[in-house]
């Protein structure tokens, strides 16, 4: 299995009408790349300081298949249309999970 997690920082401007237009966009992606295995994305409880604002976790069973997901036109069209632009901060991993 391998994994995927991104976290955003939103810039001043965004407001919670585009964050559920995120939210509803990244349930369409899920449904649109069959590579996905699991995905959960959501906003931060805000249960402590200097936490990013969102978190996407993505599940795939390999590497290849993160790559195809990541390089997917709807995808990067997502990227496009709804957070470039709207981040003030962003982190990212890749990691094997064991089974």
């Amino acid at each position: 299995m391998f994994r995927h997690v991104v976290m955003f920082t939103w810039s001043d401007d965004v407001d919670d009408g585009h964050v559920a237009a995120v939210s509803a966009a990244l349930d369409g992606l899920s449904a649109a790349i069959p590579e996905i295995v699991a995905y959960r994305h959501g906003p931060d409880a805000g249960l402590s300081d200097g936490n990013h604002d969102y978190v996407v976790v993505g599940d795939f069973e390999s590497a290849d298949d993160y790559v195809t997901y990541r390089d997917a036109p709807v995808h990067t069209d997502f990227i496009r249309d709804l957070i470039a632009g709207r981040v003030a901060s962003r982190a990212a991993v890749q990691y094997a999970v064991e089974r």
